[in-house]
């Protein structure tokens, strides 16, 4: 009888789940197709409405980088290694400092519709070998991070109906990646910008409802609800210090600090989250989104880390673990053990449509570099019309969809995690050196930079090819195999540094560059001159 009534309400949660998980996907892709671009101007399609607010923007910013991963694996992570998922979730709020401080204004300032733009007009002389390369760069990284997108809507789905099956795996990825797809290709970032402002808002609120819910339980007592997280976990109080999954050694300290270097790096190199930044028509107005983007993501996190803690003090670390070994069902066991089925799907549709809007910002900021970078300027040399550009537009959004649910398909079984990772690891190593030594260091040249891309991109990949990801570990692709020299998971630590040194030595080694060229650049990122 017991096991009937749990199927049961199994079966009445997953309905749930799929009816508010479907209304809302109808919802936003009516109202995106109603936001779509109505002209056949190719500045709305890559940068939408460009006077909203300083908490639209926000909001949109932080519905960009906040993915399931912030929602399932942020809390998972908590409730499985407690000091060390507390101290992981830092980054991501430095991470946001970083874009605040160094990238956002000089970036809008000097660019237009993509950071090949910034580029171009920083280095003229070489711009469609610069755009080339980093078109390769933004495809790779968009490729990754969209593939664990669609990756983790199958592992979501594993909650309910346990290990699905090929044929379950190929229908949910071409279901949601036909969503995303239409998303991108038909909305564009107007139709983009609202399914992020939506989704942020029932982030926002959702994990707000369930920390109250929490904190509730425990009297919104800190103390109490630290000392029965300290006890649900089984491992005293080793659990609020430092070691349970980054300190065991040398070897895992430095990986920790070289996925931190990533995350921290990467976010502000990320494609989908630079088109964001050159959203905003005025300075104030990008300082002002930025501020509450900060303010945002850092209050999402600190709620992940209440849920985190909840989750090991209500349902018990050993039982979470022994359901899902990386953590990503913590807040669903959580959400079931304080508000039963109901609030297990409400969290679980939230995280189908957190992953829904993350994806297709990720597929419209590489069709837009498919389309502006490659196709406009590298193919066409800059001859293309706007009608002939946004055609080509929605056809590479078009294209980044089904590539992202070819591979999608065959990487199952890959721990997003890693593919996550690596798509940060490679924005910090490639794409980062290159933005910051076009913005601030006048002797950068084109060699510089074709160096930067592509010697960092190349390191990052061939250093994981050589991890313990790939073989010589019981979890590794190839468990079987040893060929893994790299010590590290991720590769940030040496891959960073080698972007940034192949960048300083392909521009001592190349001709200079005009130094007027960099003096026009310069007035232009710090004062916005030349803007539309």
């Amino acid at each position: 009888m017991v096991t009937m009534s749990a199927s049961v309400a199994d079966a009445f949660g997953l309905r749930l789940t799929f009816v508010l998980f479907l209304s809302v996907v109808v919802v936003t892709l009516f109202t995106a197709l109603l936001t779509a671009p109505q002209r056949d101007e190719i500045s709305e399609f890559y940068l939408g409405n460009r006077d909203m607010s300083p908490l639209r923007n926000g909001l949109a910013m932080c519905g960009d980088y906040l993915s399931a991963a912030t929602l399932l694996g942020s809390t998972g992570l908590v409730a499985l290694t407690g000091y060390d998922g507390l101290l992981y979730l830092c980054g991501t709020v430095v991470a946001w400092m970083v874009v605040l401080l160094l990238i956002a204004e000089p970036l809008r300032n000097s660019g237009r519709f993509t950071l090949g733009d910034t580029l171009a007009r920083r280095l003229p002389a070489r711009q469609r070998s610069v755009r080339l390369a980093l078109a390769i760069c933004t495809l790779t990284v968009c490729a990754l991070y969209l593939v664990a997108q669609l990756v983790g809507s199958i592992a979501l789905l594993t909650q309910f109906v346990g290990e699905p099956g090929p044929t379950t795996r190929t229908v949910t990825v071409i279901i949601i990646g036909s969503i995303v797809t239409i998303y991108a290709a038909i909305g564009g970032m107007p139709g983009a910008t609202f399914i992020q402002v939506v989704k942020a808002v029932m982030l926002v609120a959702g994990v707000t409802v369930v920390a109250v819910m929490v904190l509730n339980r425990f009297d919104w007592n800190l103390d109490d609800l630290l000392a029965s997280a300290t006890a649900g976990s089984g491992l005293g109080d080793a659990y609020l210090e430092p070691g349970l999954r980054y300190g065991a050694g040398p070897i895992s300290k430095l990986d920790f600090l070289s996925l931190q270097l990533a995350i921290v790096l990467g976010l502000a190199a990320l494609p989908h989250v630079m088109m964001r930044l050159l959203a905003p028509r005025r300075t104030r107005v990008l300082r002002a989104s930025v501020v509450w983007a900060v303010g945002l993501v850092g209050f999402v996190c600190l709620m992940a880390a209440v849920l985190g803690l909840g989750a090991t003090a209500v349902v018990g670390r050993e039982n979470i673990a022994d359901i899902d070994h990386k953590g990503d069902a913590a807040v669903l066991l959580l959400a079931g053990e304080l508000g039963g089925e109901v609030l297990t799907a409400i969290v679980s549709a939230l995280a189908f449509v957190t992953l829904l809007a993350v994806a297709a910002g990720l597929t419209l900021a590489a069709a837009s570099s498919l389309a502006h970078d490659l196709y406009g300027e590298v193919i066409r040399k800059g001859r293309a019309k706007e009608t002939e550009e946004l055609g080509v537009a929605r056809i590479a959004a078009l294209f980044m969809g089904v590539l992202g649910m070819l591979f999608a398909l065959l990487a199952w079984g890959t721990n997003t995690a890693t593919l996550a990772f690596l798509a940060f690891a490679i924005a910090a190593s490639a794409i980062l050196p290159t933005l910051v030594y076009s913005l601030f260091w006048r002797g950068f040249t084109a060699r510089g930079a074709l160096l930067s891309l592509y010697g960092g991109l190349l390191a990052s990949v061939l250093l994981v090819l050589f991890s313990p990801v790939v073989s010589s570990t019981p979890d590794s692709l190839y468990p079987d195999a040893d060929f893994a020299w790299f010590p590290l998971q991720n590769p940030g630590i040496v891959s960073i540094p080698a972007g940034f040194l192949l960048g300083w030595l392909g521009s001592l080694l190349g001709p200079p560059q005009e130094a007027t060229v960099y003096e026009d650049f310069e007035v232009r990122a710090l004062i916005g001159a030349d803007q539309r």
